[in-house]
């Protein structure tokens, strides 16, 4: 057996090195098993990635929400629908209906434009949803003119120029007509100075106060303001 040579060398990778020497390794091949680990783990994850898309695609037709059966009463016709759960009666009016004069604006509750009519209450229908509604009597902008004759509220609205470009004016009119029964019912609002069921005087205070939920950003408030004293006052 011949001796060991104290010189000899080790290799390491493609590096050889004495044995008494510590080991160096050069840039290249840091560089190299550093890109060689990336490439090991990259691929593992790009083909989980890839079978994760396949399967999602795989499931595209699969419907994302169950439907309901829901009977809707909407100007004095009923209407047999299916909705998703989370459908808001706004969507349902305009996209399901095809009665667009119920306007969406800020879908968020904060202009109006949206307002209908619930048992004569007025609501944000972007705020509530279709299935909350069943067997209501809901009124939309479509729905209050009788035998080609306006309601009144509408007809206030035209003598009295009460709008500007219109986009709001069906919110605004709905809220006018469930203002004026309001103050015919004498329930008070915020800057009522009667509380106690007397009769709420009719001031442009109070017809502000009632109609500051709808916003009119051609700013025609005087004149809304206008038509409504109008119809308090016939």
């Amino acid at each position: 057996m011949s001796e060991i040579d104290p010189h000899a060398t080790r290799t390491v990778g493609a590096l050889a090195t004495p044995e008494s020497q510590p080991l160096v390794v050069s840039r290249r091949v840091f560089l190299c098993s550093a890109g060689g680990l990336a490439a090991a783990v990259t691929v593992p994850h790009r083909a989980a990635a890839q079978s994760s898309k396949e399967g999602t695609d795989a499931g595209a037709d699969t419907p994302s929400a169950a439907t309901h059966r829901v009977v809707l009463q909407i100007n004095g016709q009923r209407y047999e629908l299916s909705l998703e759960a989370r459908t808001t009666l706004l969507d349902t009016l305009r996209e399901v209906i095809g009665l667009t004069g119920t306007k969406k604006g800020c879908d968020r509750g904060q202009c109006g434009a949206c307002t209908v009519l619930i048992d004569g209450r007025r609501v944000n229908a972007c705020l509530t949803l279709a299935l909350m509604q069943e067997d209501k009597d809901i009124q939309t902008i479509e729905g209050l003119e009788r035998d080609g004759t306006l309601h009144p509220v509408q007809a206030a609205f035209l003598t009295n120029d009460a709008f500007q470009c219109g986009y709001c004016t069906p919110g605004q009119i709905c809220s006018a007509i469930a203002a004026i029964d309001e103050i015919k019912q004498n329930m008070p609002s915020a800057v009522s100075r009667n509380v106690r069921g007397e009769s709420i005087p009719i001031d442009a205070a109070e017809i502000r106060e009632r109609m500051s939920g709808n916003i009119c950003r051609c700013g025609a408030y005087s004149n809304i303001v206008s038509a409504v004293d109008a119809v308090l006052k016939s």
